[in-house]
């Protein structure tokens, strides 16, 4: 995947991939042409490392999944 995007998107590249291999098969024939789309098995360990790697980053956080709020006079 490419450096420049962050593991969210790169999750959901992945992700759209996924839905796509699901949706449309492994592969497909027209005419004289076929097309293969990734290997399903390949996406699914992918998902599985980006989402590993996006659990750590957000272990290192201090409170992770924590959000802070302030709520002024009414």
């Amino acid at each position: 995947m490419d450096g420049r995007t962050t593991l969210a998107e790169q999750l959901a590249q992945v992700n759209a991939a996924i839905t796509a291999v699901l949706a449309g098969g492994q592969s497909y024939r027209l005419g004289s042409r076929s097309v293969t789309r990734a290997d399903l098995a390949m996406l699914k360990a992918l998902r599985d490392d980006l989402a590993a790697q996006a659990a750590q980053e957000g272990a290192n956080e201090l409170l992770p999944r924590t959000y802070a709020a302030r709520f002024d006079g009414r």
